[in-house]
């Protein structure tokens, strides 16, 4: 479900998870596992395999394992963004492909953003469901004043449009995508290492407090909105919308 590539100090994480790299519960603690493991390398890229980096949330999981399923998902999802979004070194995300919803939230949570192709943005209040306080916080480190609207209206943007808001920060050819992502991956990891460290808790301390608060917060509700029968169904025709898309 992951794949790590060595290029000397930088480690390429890559998703493997079916054709367009949804994140189930199995992904997330993978990804989870993943990053910490890799605490001392130089810096790492963040990339999906085949056409996609991300699709988001397999919402099928989600109305077939019903609450118990959601009950393990729910914080095995923002362990996933926080693990991403807290690692100490530099992470570069090389966004070949489409990165919606959950697949957003991973993009925002890096510190670097390239995207060559796809497109990008968070489709949750549409399917029916709300932000985890982690996922949500991401997106406003990311995109500040851009935030409310891609919340809001579920909009999704081609690379240039998300560069316009800074929701990546560059667009790069297909071809020279993982070579760039490397290329600024080594330059980071070119900093001391806690010069790095510390700038980068500087940088998001006060989103991590925020997220570790609203978590506490907010966890009985979210896990009651994301089963409930009124999401349930809004998740169904979603999902009903998607297959009668492809056919």
């Amino acid at each position: 479900m992951i794949s790590v590539e060595e290029h000397g100090a930088i480690g390429i994480v890559r998703l493997e998870n079916g054709q367009v790299n949804v994140l189930d519960l199995d992904l997330l603690r993978a990804l989870t596992e993943t990053f910490r493991s890799q605490a001392g390398a130089g810096a790492l890229v963040l990339t999906g395999a085949g056409r996609a980096f991300s699709a988001g949330v397999d919402l099928r999981r989600i109305l077939d394992g019903g609450r118990e399923y959601a009950a393990a998902f729910l914080p095995a999802l923002s362990t996933a963004f926080r693990t991403v979004f807290d690692h100490p070194r530099p992470v570069v995300a090389a966004v070949n492909g489409h990165a919606i919803a959950g697949g957003c939230i991973l993009v925002a949570a890096c510190d670097v953003r390239l995207m060559s192709a796809g497109t990008i943005g968070v489709t949750e209040l549409p399917v029916g469901v709300p932000f985890p306080p982690s996922a949500l916080e991401t997106l406003r480190f990311a995109v500040g004043p851009a935030t409310a609207r891609l919340v809001l209206t579920g909009q999704t943007l081609s690379a240039a449009e998300a560069a316009a808001v800074g929701l990546v920060d560059e667009v790069v050819d297909p071809e020279s995508l993982l070579d760039e992502a490397l290329s600024r991956a080594r330059q980071l990891a070119n900093i001391p290492t806690e010069t790095f460290r510390l700038t980068k808790a500087q940088l998001r301390g006060r989103t991590s407090e925020r997220i570790d608060a609203d978590e506490v917060a907010y966890a009985d509700r979210l896990l009651d909105a994301w089963t409930g029968e009124p999401a349930r169904r809004a998740i169904s025709r979603y999902l009903d919308q998607l297959k009668s898309r492809r056919t």
